[in-house]
């Protein structure tokens, strides 16, 4: 018997949200790139263009092949633009790998009595919905053996956390499509769906969170929370769990939610 490898060659990968060279998605692009895949780096803003050409030479410099899409996964046009323009891109009719990285602490450092609606909006746009949209953007194009794997949070699994709140439970509502995609697509198409669950990481994320007392307290059950004796993760933490889950050595591993977290919800 052949021994099992985490091998991607010959497999297509979308990022969302991996335009950021020191971000989650960007180590994720690197990672899976590194292992054969090649990877269409997407970005939304006009400002981080260039950030995301860093990361697609980044992945050229590894031997891999990737573009940039820019698209705002956010909404259904921009999630079919994405998967149009990663066919196109490559020459090809199938997409292996999608994962659903994109997304923001909107909402961050407020109670949920003190949000405002456009903050409410945003954090399930880029959280949640864009999970949906681009997953029915892409899954007509997805092999049997496709992976999605949906970036979530330990928030989700920690109760009662002021001033995160509306981020975790647009969260935990991809959580749900997680397990929702997964029933639907594995009978049907052979696809599985997963979600990996960062805790803290050092990303440009980790300011996102205003200082104050609501920072100190989160801060305290996080440490209090870790196994390994430190608080915040690298990216590329992450993404090697990620590498795992995309790998044919999870093949039987589906509607799951894998915490790369140092075991802050253990």
């Amino acid at each position: 018997m052949a021994p099992t490898t985490l091998s991607l060659a010959g497999k297509t990968a979308i990022v969302t949200g991996s335009g950021r060279e020191n971000g989650i998605g960007a180590a994720i692009a690197m990672a899976l790139a590194g292992n054969g895949a090649r990877i269409a780096v997407n970005y939304v803003s006009d400002g981080s263009a260039s950030r995301a050409a860093k990361v697609a030479a980044n992945i050229e410099a590894l031997g891999a092949q990737a573009i940039v899409v820019q698209a705002d996964v956010s909404t259904p046009e921009g999630a079919a633009k994405l998967v149009k323009d990663t066919l196109s891109g490559f020459k090809t009719d199938k997409i292996d790998i999608l994962i659903n990285n994109a997304g923001a602490g909107t909402g961050q450092g407020k109670l949920l009595v003190d949000l405002a609606p456009e903050e409410v909006q945003k954090a399930f746009a880029l959280n949640t919905f864009s999970t949906l949209y681009t997953a029915q953007a892409a899954a007509p194009h997805m092999p049997s053996g496709g992976r999605i794997v949906n970036i979530g949070t330990v928030v989700s699994r920690l109760n009662h956390m002021s001033g995160v709140a509306v981020y975790g439970a647009s969260k935990a509502a991809q959580e749900y499509l997680t397990g929702a995609l997964a029933a639907e697509l594995g009978p049907r198409q052979g696809i599985t769906v997963n979600t990996v669950a960062p805790g803290p990481t050092t990303t440009d994320a980790v300011n996102w969170f205003p200082e104050g007392e609501l920072r100190d307290e989160i801060n305290e059950k996080m440490t209090v929370a870790t196994r390994l004796g430190r608080v915040a993760g690298d990216p590329k933490e992450v993404a090697d769990a990620v590498l795992l889950v995309v790998s044919d050595a999870a093949r039987w591993i589906t509607g799951q939610y894998i915490a790369a977290s140092g075991g802050i919800t253990a």
